[in-house]
């Protein structure tokens, strides 16, 4: 049986290729929702980490994301990375990367978001009782 991080891994790499090999006309789209591609520095080795992500909450320049993991019980590492350093970098719909600044949203804020979230994507509720950890949001916000 395949880990949930292997499987993570897989379609990350695959989602990547799809963007690489149509030269960006593909890939910026997946269930319903804008993906980005995150790029955190790893908290151990200070090397780049880039992860594919949909964003299933936009306001304005500000994009949210959630930490799923695949439902499991650890945080994402890049969950982890960008709470240990929380510029990252981020390329949105093709377009070229840009510093952001990442926040874990907590409180009425999380409550308010996370009920706008699973009510256009049950899916993401679906995740949640998989896991006894309340999933994250983090709000990316342009730097500067």
């Amino acid at each position: 049986m395949i880990t949930s991080d292997l499987k993570l891994t897989a379609v990350n790499v695959a989602h990547r290729t799809v963007i690489r090999v149509t030269g960006g006309r593909l890939g910026w789209q997946g269930g319903g929702m804008p993906v980005l591609e995150l790029t955190t520095i790893g908290r151990r080795t200070g090397e780049p980490r880039v992860t594919m992500l949909t964003s299933p909450l936009q306001e304005g320049d500000s994009i949210v994301v959630a930490a799923l993991g695949s439902g499991g019980d650890r945080q994402p590492a890049w969950y982890q990375n960008l709470r240990e350093t929380p510029q990252v970098r981020v390329r949105w719909a093709g377009g070229d990367p840009q510093v952001m600044t990442a926040t874990a949203v907590r409180g009425a804020q999380r409550d308010d978001m996370w009920t706008i979230i699973t009510e256009q994507f049950p899916d993401y509720a679906t995740c949640q009782t998989e896991t006894e950890r309340e999933l994250p949001l983090v709000l990316l916000e342009p730097a500067g």
